[in-house]
């Protein structure tokens, strides 16, 4: 299983803050990756990749002992899973037609078909 953990962190303001936050995290039981986006003035998105739930109270503990604090924490369990699901629909609807673009194919079409000159040399 995999899980994603999204931390909405406050005052962080440069690339330093970040590598302290990351380095605190990835200290943690069971933390896989980190993925921060820094926003400057606002509340950042630290991303916490692991294979299993992790324990919140060691992921507050961590970004507070860096110097900065968690505002919110959102936990999506099997985040793989629901994104393949949520990618499933647009991966359909691409390969409904034979020829890949997309389209519904006519009731009487054939599948369309690719065709290769050998005796044409490749241009340059």
């Amino acid at each position: 299983m995999s899980t994603v953990t999204t931390l909405g962190v406050t005052g962080m303001t440069c690339g330093n803050c970040v590598a302290h936050v990351t380095k605190d995290l990835e200290a943690v039981a069971g933390v896989e990756n980190v993925s921060v986006e820094l926003r400057v003035g606002s509340t950042s998105e630290v991303t916490v990749f692991s294979d299993d739930p992790l324990d919140e109270a060691a992921l507050r503990e961590a970004v507070d002992e860096a110097g900065y604090e968690v505002a919110s924490v959102e936990v999506q369990q099997d985040a793989l899973a629901a994104q393949y699901a949520e990618q499933a629909a647009d991966k359909q609807e691409a390969h409904d037609c034979a020829c890949g673009c997309g389209t519904e194919p006519a009731a009487d079409a054939a599948p369309a078909t690719k065709t290769y000159d050998l005796q044409v040399p490749p241009r340059a």
